[in-house]
């Protein structure tokens, strides 16, 4: 069972986010909350460890997993190129529950699953998941539940669906009231969204005319 730790304790957070930099050093799993639902974690560029997340949500590789950043200013390391309505959308809604796909950098060594070449990132409004991705940097993050099962929206439902595959969980209390990020692909001549979530489409032309849910 994943090590818990109660992050509503000053003392039991800062072990937390020690213990969970550690597990994700060392190749291994961290269940965390986020702005939208409890996730689990894994480094971004140790294959074996996203693997590792896909098999222990019995997730294929046809989806590939997301990954969130601690920090706008890192997606630029992450890509070929921040197209101008993706630059737009991120300085509305970041951070917040927007995912934007992108074309990744093509020297990065990673292994998120079958991506052709893209990447969905989102940089999350939650103080204690960007504390941990400050210290780890990017994270391949996925909802913390079995494939088809609904996500947890907290601590408990996490350790129950993932417990026995994570080596830490950070317990920072109830989520899910926004319900799962919107995802944008930003990687065509026009915008697209492909899932509505925590931002609405109305608000998202607000920003971009132009996008479509075509």
């Amino acid at each position: 069972m994943a090590d818990t730790y109660d992050c509503s304790d000053p003392d039991q957070r800062a072990a937390g986010l020690d213990a969970a930099a550690a597990a994700i050093a060392a190749g291994d799993l961290v269940l965390l909350p986020t702005d939208t639902v409890y996730g689990v974690a894994a480094d971004a560029f140790t294959p074996a460890a996203v693997t590792r997340l896909l098999t222990a949500k019995n997730r294929g590789r046809a989806m590939p997993v997301p990954v969130l950043v601690g920090e706008a200013s890192t997606l630029a390391g992450l890509v070929t190129v921040i197209p101008p309505v993706a630059h737009d959308l991120a300085e509305a809604f970041w951070p917040g529950g927007l995912t934007l796909v992108l074309e990744h950098a093509p020297s990065l060594a990673w292994d998120l699953g079958d991506s052709e070449g893209t990447v969905a990132v989102r940089l999350p409004d939650d103080d204690l998941a960007r504390e941990l991705l400050r210290r780890t940097g990017p994270l391949a993050v996925s909802s913390a539940n079995r494939s088809g099962r609904p996500a947890a929206t907290s601590a408990a439902e996490a350790d129950q669906q993932l417990g026995t595959r994570a080596a830490v969980l950070l317990d920072g209390g109830a989520r899910g009231g926004s319900g799962a990020s919107t995802i944008v692909d930003c990687t065509g001549p026009a915008p697209r969204l492909l899932r509505v979530g925590a931002v609405s489409l109305a608000r998202l032309q607000e920003v971009v005319p132009a996008l479509t849910d075509d």
